[in-house]
């Protein structure tokens, strides 16, 4: 995804939210790539857990899975963690488009200290951490309730309208579209999918029809449609060596029958024909 973040503003945004709440909180990018945290360090109980390999891969996974979830949803979501710690992600979009994340987490919200780290080591009793130091550094941490965590959740909210509506994260329109366009352009002569495109964007499908018709006025079907109509239009001109089923199948038309049917369709005439007229 093609996003621009303000990030020494949206630092000082996360440190006023960490000054209210006490909670860490962080800004993702729309592949999840953590850009910015107010504390910059993690609390001792969540960088214990992540100081080993398969620790890492559990929080990795983890924040994958509540990323995707709030984005297919586009709301908040809070859960609890692969730790037993509790976490809040929502989704930031623009124009209908996911640009990013915001998260905060590491939060202990258990009746009390005890409770709450003899909970945490029984979710990390696969990892390679020694029992003794997670349970010292999870009464390290203060203890939360779910009222307080409900309040810290409604200025998360508040904080991601500000985000967008101060432009402190948005998307460059005109990045994406040169992305875009570009990359169809390329591969015109593959097998050009959405799920091709999508994973070279960082995007999901319906983000993808969206900004397509948003873009180009039409489906992305249609848009790729038309540029190999194009393409086929300007290797009939330029290349009259070529046979039509060559500049069929160079411009992604498998289907001989198929391609004169839609070049057609969407020129009024035949490849032939046009071929012809150009002479």
């Amino acid at each position: 995804m093609v996003s621009v973040f303000d990030l020494e503003k949206l630092s000082g945004l996360l440190k006023d939210f960490y000054e209210i709440t006490k909670i860490r909180i962080t800004v993702f990018d729309s592949e999840r790539n953590e850009l910015v945290s107010y504390p910059e360090k993690r609390p001792p109980v969540c960088a214990l857990i992540r100081s080993c390999s398969e620790g890492r891969a559990a929080c990795s996974d983890c924040d994958r899975k509540a990323c995707e979830s709030a984005a297919r949803h586009k709301s908040l979501r809070l859960y609890r963690c692969h730790a037993g710690l509790t976490e809040a992600v929502l989704p930031l979009f623009s124009r209908n488009v996911l640009i990013g994340y915001l998260l905060f987490g590491h939060v202990m919200e258990y009746s009390d200290s005890e409770t709450g780290a003899e909970a945490v080591i029984s979710s990390c009793r696969d990892l390679p951490v020694p029992p003794e130091k997670l349970h010292a550094a999870c009464l390290e941490r203060p203890l939360m309730t779910r009222a307080y965590v409900n309040s810290a959740m409604r200025i998360l909210q508040a904080v991601s309208y500000y985000v967008i509506l101060e432009k402190l994260a948005d998307i460059r329109s005109e990045a994406l579209a040169a992305r875009l366009t570009n990359y169809i352009e390329t591969n015109l002569s593959g097998h050009l999918t959405a799920d091709s495109i999508c994973s070279e964007l960082g995007i999901g499908r319906s983000q993808l029809y969206k900004i397509s018709a948003g873009l180009y006025g039409r489906g992305i079907a249609d848009q790729i449609r038309a540029m190999r109509i194009e393409q086929a239009k300007r290797l009939l001109r330029e290349n009259p060596e070529q046979s039509i089923a060559q500049i069929a199948s160079a411009c992604g038309f498998s289907d001989y029958n198929y391609f004169i049917t839609v070049f057609n369709r969407e020129t009024g005439t035949t490849p032939g024909r046009f071929r012809k007229g150009q002479r």
